[in-house]
This record gives C-alpha cells, sequence and structure tokens, in this order.
C-alpha cells in the first residue's frame, strides 16, 4: 500500500496521540472519590447503631476543641523536630514533646511530594495523583469535598496567612488573608515575616475559629542550601520562637473559656539529602506532626515517642475536633490518641462515623467491596457496637459493659486500618493493561517511521508500507486472534477497574485491529529492511550516509536528557548531565577526529577538517544498467590525497590537542563555578563577578563577550543581518544595565559604601557593631531569642529591629536606623537579608554588650557596643548617606 509522505505523517501522529492518551488514562487512575459530593452536602449523619433499643444520639458530636490553629512549616522534615537539630534550634517544641501537653507523629506523605498536592492530602484526606503536579503551578479551585469547605458552611471563621496556594484552592472561604508568593526561592526572610506580622494583632482578637499559618522560608533555604545549611538551624529558631507565641496566647485564652484549643504543627512534605522534594525518599515522605493541646494533659511518667501516621489522618481529625462531618473522599482514619481522654460512648461514636464513612467510600469505588476484610471487620464492630448500646442503655455499669467496649474499639480501630489500606492500595492502583496497551502504540508507530524517515523527507516521496501480501494477510489475522484473546483473558480474570476492559466491544475490538496493523507492518518493514541490507553486503558501497556513532551518541543523548526531565531530581541537578554530555561528547569528537585524520585507509576519500579544509565526499552515481538503487560504483574521477599527507605540523598537533584542551577547560569552569541546590551558596567565580564589588569587571567581561560573538558571526552575514546583529547585542547588554547587573562605562561604581559594608561585616559576613575605644567588656552569655521589635519602612520592605536595647534606648535605635537607610541607598539591602548579613537587624542574633566575638553554632557574628553607646562610624555613615 503506497502513501504519501503527508499522508503517512498524519497518520503517524494520530496514532501516537492515541497511544499517549491511552498510556495517560492508565498511568493516571481514575481517584477514589465519593459520586454523591455534590448531590448529598447536607446529609444527616449516621445514627448510633442500636440492637433491639432505640438510640437517642442521630446527631453529630459536639466539638472537642473551640479555636483550631494549624501552622504548617513547608518542608519540615521529622528529624528537624525530633532529631538533633530540634534538640538544639527548638528547644519550646522539644520541651512540649517529651514532657508537655501533646501528642506527636510522624506523618507519612504519599509522593509526589510537592505543596500543593499535600495541601489537598491535608484537608481532602485523599491521595492525589501525579497529575496535581502540573497543576502545582497554578492551582485551580478545589471542588472536592474538604474540611475548609465544611468549616465554612459551619459558620467558622477561618483567616489564613501564608502560601497563597491555599487562596487559590479555597477562594471566597477566609474572612482574611494575605497570600505570598512562593516562586522567589531566594527569599526565606520575607516570606516569612510577611506570616508573623499579623500574629500580635490576631492573637488578641476573638473573631476566628480557625487560623492557618503557612511558612515557606524553611523550603526555601533547602532549596537553595540544602538540609544541612546553617541558615536551616535559624529558621528552626525562629519557628520555635513562633510556636512559643502562638501557644502562649492559646493558654491565656483557655482560662476564659471551657473548651481547650489545638494547636497542630505539621509539615506538607520533607525535604532531600539535597535539599529539594517530590519523590518519595525517606527524608521527603516522613513529616513531623504535632498535636497540642491542654486537653492532652499527660501523667507522671507518662512517656509518648512519635508513632507513624498517615498524612491523611488529619482531615478526618481535624474534622472530629471541630465537630464536622468527615470529608466523603478522606481515606484517612481518626488519630485516636485525640479522643482517647473521652468517655467510652464518645470514642466508640467518633470510631463509629469515620468507619461508616470509609465503608461507603469503599462500596462506590470497589465493585467486590463486599469481600473485603475491611468491610467484614466493620461489619462485626458495628454489630457489637449495637450490643454495647443496649447494655449501656439498660444502665449495665458492670465489668461486662467495660470489657465489652474495649472489644468494640479495638474491632473498629482494625477496621478503620484495614479500610484505609484498602482505599489506599486502590488510588494508588495502575491500570497496568492501558499503560501497556498505549506504549505498544507509541513504539510501533516510531519503529515504523524510524526507517522510512531518509524516504519521507520531501513532500513528493512515496512509502510502500508492506500489508497487502499474502504473509502480511495470515500474519494480521493470527496477531488479531492472539490479541483478542489477550484481551478476554485480561478483562475476566482480574478484579481492578480496566478502562479497555470497560469500553464497547466494538471501540476495543478497533483498538486491536489498530494494533495488529501496525505489528504486521512493522514486521514487514523490518523483513524488507534485513532483505536490503544482504544485497548492501554482496555489493557495498563506497559511501554511506548512515547514522556514524556520533550522530547517535547525540541523538541517544537528547533523547535521554528529555527523559530526564521528568524527575524532580534530575531537574534539581541538571548540571550533573550535562557534564556527563559534555565530557562524553568530547571524547566521542576527539576519537572521530582520530579516525578520520590519521587512519588513511578508514578516509581516503576526504579531507580532515582540522586542516582547514571542508569535507568533500567522493561523488556517486548509480549504474545505469542496475535493476535497482541498491548498486553503486564510484566516479574515479574525483580523487584526493591522503588526509595524513594534508596535516603539516602545527595543524596535526592543533588536532591532537583541541579535544583534550576543550576537556580540561570544561574540568577548570566546573571548579570555578558551583552549582545545584547542595552546592549552589559556596563562594566562587560567579558569586565573585556579580557581587557589586566586581560589577565594573562583569561589564569589561560580558562586553568583551558580546564583541567575539559578533566577530566570529558577522563573517557568513548580510549588512542588514549585521546591523540587526548588533543592535540586539547592544540591547542585551542595556537590558542588563537596566536590571542592575552591568555598567556602562560612563558610570561609577559605587565602591565607597560597598568597603564601608565590608568593613561592617565579620568573617561570616554577618553584620558587626563597631564601638569606640574604651567599649565594653567581652560578654559570655548566649545569645538570646528574637524578640518582636519596632519596624521602619524601607524602599524593599521593612526592617525589623529586634534588638532589645533598640526598644530601651533611642540612641541605639537611630544608630540601626542609620545604618539600615544607607543599605537602603546603596539599593542592597535585600540582597543582604537574603545572604543572611543583617544578623543584627533581625533574628535569631541580637546586639549584645560587649565587644565581638566568634560566631556561635548558627553562624552568628553579634554586634559588640554596650547599650547607649553610638557606634565610632556613624558620623561618617550620615555624611555618606547625606
Amino acid at each position: 500500500m503506497r502513501l504519501g509522505s503527508g499522508t503517512f505523517a498524519a497518520c503517524c501522529v494520530v496514532i501516537e496521540v492515541l497511544g499517549v492518551a491511552l498510556f495517560l488514562r492508565g498511568f493516571f487512575p481514575a481517584p477514589v472519590c465519593s459520586f454523591s459530593e455534590t448531590e448529598h452536602q447536607t446529609e444527616s449523619p449516621a445514627p448510633e447503631p442500636s440492637a433491639g433499643a432505640i438510640s437517642n444520639w442521630t446527631e453529630l458530636p459536639r466539638p472537642l476543641f473551640r479555636k483550631v490553629v494549624i501552622m504548617l512549616i513547608d518542608a519540615l522534615r521529622d528529624d528537624f523536630v525530633f532529631g538533633s537539630k530540634g534538640v538544639k534550634f527548638m528547644p519550646y517544641t522539644t520541651y512540649l514533646v517529651e514532657k508537655g501537653s501533646s501528642h506527636s507523629f510522624v506523618a507519612e506523605a504519599k509522593p509526589p511530594t510537592v505543596t500543593m498536592p499535600r495541601i489537598k492530602a491535608l484537608m481532602t484526606g485523599g491521595l492525589p495523583g501525579f497529575i496535581d503536579v502540573v497543576r502545582n503551578l497554578n492551582s485551580p479551585a478545589l471542588l472536592e469535598d474538604n474540611v475548609i469547605t465544611r468549616a465554612k458552611a459551619a459558620g467558622k471563621r477561618i483567616i489564613f496567612y501564608g502560601d497563597e496556594t491555599w487562596v487559590k484552592l479555597f477562594p471566597k472561604h477566609f474572612v482574611e488573608y494575605d497570600g505570598t508568593t512562593s516562586f522567589f526561592v531566594s527569599d526565606y526572610t520575607e516570606v516569612d515575616d510577611n506570616v508573623t506580622r499579623h500574629l500580635d494583632k490576631v492573637l488578641k482578637r476573638r473573631d476566628w475559629d480557625v487560623l492557618i499559618l503557612h511558612y515557606l522560608g524553611l523550603d526555601h533555604i533547602g532549596h537553595v542550601s540544602g538540609p544541612n545549611s546553617p541558615l536551616v538551624g535559624r529558621k528552626l529558631s525562629e519557628m520555635d520562637s513562633v510556636l512559643m507565641k502562638i501557644h502562649t496566647s492559646l493558654l491565656s485564652e483557655e482560662r476564659e473559656t471551657l473548651l481547650p484549643n489545638l494547636l497542630v504543627l505539621c509539615g506538607d512534605h520533607g525535604m532531600s539529602e539535597a535539599g529539594g522534594h517530590g519523590a518519595s525518599s525517606v527524608e521527603e515522605v516522613n513529616t513531623a506532626l504535632i498535636l497540642i493541646s491542654s486537653a492532652f494533659e499527660r501523667k507522671p511518667g507518662d512517656i509518648r515517642h512519635p508513632k507513624y501516621i498517615q498524612q491523611t489522618d488529619l482531615a478526618a481529625t481535624l474534622s472530629i475536633g471541630l465537630g464536622l462531618p468527615i470529608p466523603k473522599s478522606s481515606i484517612g482514619s481518626l488519630i485516636f490518641p485525640v479522643v482517647e481522654g473521652k468517655p467510652m460512648r464518645e470514642q466508640l461514636r467518633f470510631l463509629h462515623l469515620n468507619t461508616v464513612q470509609l465503608s461507603k467510600l469503599l462500596q462506590e469505588n470497589v465493585p467486590s467491596y463486599e469481600k473485603e476484610p475491611g468491610f467484614e471487620q466493620f461489619k462485626v464492630s458495628e454489630r457489637l457496637h449495637g450490643n454495647w448500646i443496649r447494655l449501656y442503655l439498660e444502665e449495665n455499669n458492670s465489668e461486662v459493659l467495660s470489657n465489652l467496649g474495649s472489644k468494640v474499639r479495638r474491632q473498629y480501630l482494625e477496621a478503620l486500618r484495614t479500610l484505609s489500606l484498602s482505599l489506599s492500595r486502590q488510588a494508588a492502583q495502575y491500570d497496568i493493561y492501558s499503560m501497556a496497551v498505549g506504549a505498544v502504540l507509541v513504539l510501533e508507530v516510531l519503529a515504523l517511521l524510524l526507517p522510512s524517515l531518509p524516504r519521507a523527507l520531501t513532500g513528493k516521496a512515496e512509502l510502500d508500507v508492506p500489508l497487502l501480501s499474502p504473509a502480511s494477510s495470515l500474519l494480521f489475522y493470527l496477531l488479531l486472534l492472539a490479541l483478542a484473546a489477550l484481551h478476554v483473558a485480561v478483562c475476566t480474570s482480574t478484579d481492578s477497574p480496566c478502562y479497555l476492559c470497560s469500553l464497547p466491544w466494538l471501540t476495543a475490538g478497533g483498538v486491536l485491529v489498530l494494533v495488529s496493523t501496525l505489528l504486521c507492518a512493522v514486521v514487514s518493514a523490518l523483513a524488507e529492511l534485513l532483505a536490503s541490507g544482504k544485497r548492501l553486503r554482496k555489493n557495498p558501497p563506497q559511501s554511506s550516509s548512515g547514522w556514524s556513532g556520533l550522530d547517535l551518541l547525540i541523538s541517544l543523548g537528547t533523547v535521554g536528557h528529555a527523559l530526564s526531565l521528568g524527575a524532580s531530581s534530575f531537574v534539581e541537578q541538571e548540571h550533573q548531565t550535562w557534564y556527563f554530555l559534555v565530557n562524553t561528547l568530547c571524547l566521542a569528537l576527539c576519537h572521530e577526529t582520530y579516525r578520520h585524520c590519521f587512519l588513511g585507509h578508514d578516509c581516503a576519500r576526504q579531507r580532515c577538517p582540522h586542516a582547514g579544509e571542508e569535507f568533500d565526499w567522493v561523488a556517486v552515481a548509480p549504474q545505469a544498467k542496475s535493476t535497482g538503487p541498491d548498486v553503486w560504483e564510484l566516479d574515479r574521477a574525483s580523487k584526493h590525497p591522503s588526509p595524513l599527507e594534508a596535516l603539516r605540523g602545527p595543524e596535526r598537533w592543533m588536532v591532537l590537542v583541541s579535544p583534550w584542551v576543550i576537556l580540561t577547560c570544561c574540568r577548570l569552569l566546573r571548579s570555578l563555578n558551583q552549582t545545584g541546590v547542595q552546592w549552589a551558596h559556596r563562594p566562587d567565580l560567579g558569586h565573585w563577578l556579580t557581587s557589586s564589588d566586581h560589577k565594573a569587571e562583569l561589564s569589561v567581561l560580558a562586553a568583551v563577550s558580546l564583541i567575539m560573538i559578533f566577530v566570529l558571526v558577522q563573517k557568513r552575514c548580510s549588512l542588514a543581518s549585521k546591523v540587526a546583529m548588533a543592535f540586539g547585542l547592544l540591547g542585551i547588554y542595556c537590558y542588563r544595565v537596566a536590571v542592575g547587573n552591568l555598567l556602562f562605562p560612563w558610570q561609577q561604581n559605587n565602591k565607597g559604601i560597598s568597603k564601608l559594608r565590608s568593613q561592617d561585616r565579620g568573617p561570616l559576613g554577618n553584620t558587626q557593631r563597631v564601638c569606640p575605644p574604651g567599649g565594653a567588656t567581652p560578654e559570655a552569655s548566649p545569645p538570646a531569642r528574637p524578640s518582636a521589635g519596632p519596624r521602619y519602612p524601607g524602599r524593599h520592605g521593612s526592617v525589623r529591629l529586634d534588638a532589645p536595647e533598640a526598644r530601651r534606648s533611642s540612641g541605639r535605635r537611630d544608630a540601626l536606623l542609620v545604618r539600615s537607610s544607607v543599605l537602603l541607598f546603596s539599593g542592597k539591602l535585600q540582597q543582604h537579608r537574603h545572604r543572611g548579613h543583617l544578623s543584627g537587624l533581625r533574628g535569631p542574633g541580637r546586639l549584645r554588650g560587649g565587644p565581638s566575638r566568634a560566631p556561635d553554632d548558627a553562624g552568628n557574628i553579634h554586634g559588640a557596643c554596650a547599650v547607649g553607646q553610638p557606634p565610632a562610624q556613624l558620623p561618617d555613615l550620615r555624611s555618606r548617606q547625606e
């Protein structure tokens, strides 16, 4: 069957799209959800089970907590709280975990471990799919049943501050909110200050029921510097002080109310050893979860070690705590220690509501739900619960009632665990059959397209697809029968839902016919290719247009690099892929150069490109009397000398040395440029060039580079192209000048303030106070906890003066204000705040008396001026500012 190149290409594209769609349908299975979410939002809760008697409890239980504060710290890995870092940098949190009124857990987050899917899991109790990774960039409104929507419908007043993803997921749900963007990864200070600045005002108010805080600074530090950066400890200390402020405020408020409050400290995902997240490593999926409330009083000697739970369990627990229905698509189970101190009847009521919700979800998503062990355990638990209710209503307070209640509770907990596990498997179950059929379609088209590509490059080309021969027809019928038998076997033996099995037989048969046809065409094309290969071996050509090893390497490297971008870890460490590909390409070029230039017998018909001449291929022409295009003869009129003879002296050495020089330069550049999420914070040539002190050097280097580009390219350009390219390169330079990266020749870099600022910093880059002679003596006390000080507006934001002396002494405050003004005037305050240079103006370090000391564990250099003693350089600072 003959097809034009356009028709052949269109058919290939259509079939490729069909194959990719089938694969994606299997890779992104239908989520586990309740189909009655939009129909029965106000359905009444399940009544308490009864056995022979009428239960009088048909309403939802009352709320367990008056107010709930959710403090979500992005990328809060479990060992940041429960490990050595938590003990060192979060002392108040560690006290609550070990001795306070709290329950601590290690919550496991299912992949993908990115922010938006994790927020959905926390609030809906469901398992988001990998398709939500794409939606993470622009989150649509959440339509699934969730805790926020339920709370708003119940009249709860919700306030939110933090990551704007919440505002996109829950529009018009918050009575007050302030969203911060998460795309400025280098900002780990202002992004959290914009959340904390609302706390003092909100905690004093009584007009809210739920407060949600989402801090992004720790995640940004991980992306830039990794989990072992000194900045992590400082950020944990800052979060510990915020937690202490919230907890003490909630405790003071409880004295005036009957119900206790609940403070939830949690993370959405963890952090890998490289600082990123998104995959399924232990560091990325294990997050800290602490529930803090005066209702969780512990007895003396009560040691509570962190327990492992699922992150989806929080939605059901928050719903019970707020007196709300559990989201219908939640697969999580109630965190039982939260209700462990309640009477037995309330405990069983909470567990029964959760089990009923999970059993309904199982019935809607699993056709053979009655065979599931969790459903059978639920029925047994409900029957035992009815017996316990009958004894309870008869006012039987004997030991039999207590033992039966404990048995029912254990049965419910086991049923919850089994039901949740069954639904989790259902949500993560891929449709392997649909994925396999889609992959086969894609591979068949590629196998048919690649051999035909040289003949399909011209618009008038025609391709002969061998389908109508007797052998092809027989092969087609055999393949169709085999695939039909396989389809029937798969659809009748599997219990899990399959998309292809749910299609009508006519549609499924069409897919099988397409697969059989393509497979038959591929087999016929490969047989034809093998036959032509045998003819070529009998009459070998002297010139070949096939792919060389270098072409194959470039193609495979391009495909491999494109595939590597599908994993977040490869994206974060993409430079390693480039290093490998560049080095391999250089070695391959070296091998190709040596072979073509020094093995005369392999390339006796061409000249070495390094000799300054282009390749001059041997002309070939088909024989006049040949019956096919497979027999060729050389045009012997065209002959060239050996390339080894064409190379002389320096040219030969240039060919030998140039690949190794390139490899050496690449290795040198790797040493001068620290990149990747784990090493980007280390000083290198890039940091040196981009610093404000070396802007002139960077400008000269950029100008020389742009001029060299113009000189190398303009030789082959017309006059109009030369002018356009010159203006384009000049525009690039002007743009960099406009954004402040470069300088024009007539501009002068303000090095005075830069030198002054470098003198004002310590060896680690942190701000120090310089005292006049005879200043205060050293003080050996450790740095104190940061405290909220006054804020002063600036061009890039406000500056917080966290030193207590700033409140006690106006002279010290004015001194700090002058220094802040100088930095603002130089336009570099934001850059220094990102790099942690202004530790004297913001926590956790603060100014103390005594001369300058060595850096502490967090990397801070604390100031050395006594209280009320002005810095010696203040007059100079004022003069420079004026």
